[in-house]
């Protein structure tokens, strides 16, 4: 048995197992739906449910099996045919994304040409130097070479390393085509006002196609009392990069005055609010942090309930829709703590993680140890590399 998970609508009880899930009683347990080895489960609210796994033997469904939605009382199967129940192989397969030749040859090189080549997504950011200053790179000091960063990103077999255009002009082309490049279009300092944050363009995709990138970055900060003029430079870095079929990674952080009155960045609320948000404005991945359910302060109803984290991630990835997500690291915590939040995402169906100070802030062997580490997991879930349909 992999989870128990109670619903909240009418208190029954259901276990996910290798054969399946049982609604238990007095009685003893009844299946509920076709035999699935369920991997990942989790109830997110009244007949609401979120799962991962494959079919059995014998059982007509495609692999991986899709995230079932169930909705008992009433009719007890698992509703995998309902509106808004998403295949697993369509979250992470580019093939499947309603996207043109360009962005679908460029994010399957991503997914399925480096990394494990298993559709799953290990990501090394490194944009921090603008975005921080030099302080971050006092605790592993060769990581203040973009040289190193870049060989590291080779060496730890990532799908990508994300870089200032300063940086990818002068460090990528010693290792071009050896890692995908993905071009972080805007940033800032931390040296202004964080109440009303604003992260202007510094490239264009053009100089992503030039640069030979597989995917731009940018940074969308939803809340912020400057969303207007974000949103507006957003949608010029769209338009530019549907004509280049580029694909679009979105930093999307809530961030300004009214957000840290609204619970604060990290609140479940604030998170679920960016990631939708990104999917909306046209991301193709969404890059969002770890959402914390137990901040309930400020936020809107129903974020005000008790939610458990698993639930919480796996709204998260539900919000972006057909955006794939990657769930990212922020300061360096203890590698339990990133391995486990690694394992929470990808049970979620995220299609992987970007971290970068939780890799680079270690020396150069502890660091791909580490990364081997994070391949394991992400080795566990493999994406269906299936044909358009």
């Amino acid at each position: 048995m992999h989870a128990v998970g109670r619903d909240p609508g009418d208190g029954k009880l259901f276990l996910a197992t290798h054969d399946g899930l049982f609604r238990y009683d007095p009685t003893g347990p009844t299946r509920v739906g076709p035999v699935i080895d369920l991997m990942g489960f989790t109830i997110v609210g009244s007949g609401h449910y979120f799962a991962s796994g494959h079919p059995g033997p014998g059982v007509d469904l495609p692999l991986p099996h899709p995230r079932p939605r169930g909705r008992p009382p009433g009719d007890q199967r698992l509703d995998l045919a309902q509106p808004g129940s998403v295949l697993m192989s369509e979250l992470r397969s580019p093939l499947r994304l309603g996207l043109h030749t360009g962005k679908r040859t460029r994010l399957y090189r991503l997914l399925y040409g480096h990394g494990l080549g298993n559709g799953t997504a290990m990501f090394l950011p490194y944009d921090q130097g603008l975005e921080h200053g030099p302080r971050d790179f006092f605790v592993n000091p060769p990581a203040a070479d973009p040289a190193y960063i870049v060989r590291l990103a080779v060496e730890g077999r990532f799908n990508g390393v994300a870089l200032q255009v300063g940086n990818a002009e002068k460090f990528y082309g010693d290792h071009a085509g050896q890692v995908p490049l993905i071009l972080k279009l805007n940033g800032r300092t931390e040296l202004p006002p964080s109440d009303a944050p604003f992260s202007p363009l510094n490239a264009s995709v053009r100089d992503a196609v030039r640069l030979g990138a597989d995917a731009v970055g940018y940074t969308l900060y939803v809340g912020s009392s400057r969303q207007a003029e974000d949103f507006a430079q957003f949608r010029t870095v769209r338009e530019d990069a549907e004509s280049y079929g580029m694909p679009i990674i979105v930093w999307a952080y809530p961030r300004g005055s009214a957000v840290h009155n609204a619970g604060g960045q990290d609140s479940f609320y604030a998170i679920d609010y960016a990631a939708r948000t990104a999917a909306e404005l046209g991301a193709d991945i969404v890059k969002v942090n770890f959402p914390d359910p137990t901040v309930t302060q400020g936020v809107k109803a129903p974020y005000d309930r008790l939610f458990t984290t698993e639930q919480a991630v796996a709204a998260v990835v539900a919000s972006a829709g057909r955006a794939l997500v990657v769930f990212s690291g922020g300061m360096k915590v203890d590698d339990e703590t990133v391995l486990s939040r690694t394992r929470e995402a990808m049970n979620a169906g995220a299609v992987g993680v970007i971290y970068g100070r939780n890799v680079w802030q270690r020396d150069h062997d502890e660091s791909l140890r580490f990364a081997a580490q994070l391949r394991s997991i992400l080795a566990r879930y493999p994406a269906a590399s299936a044909e358009p349909t």
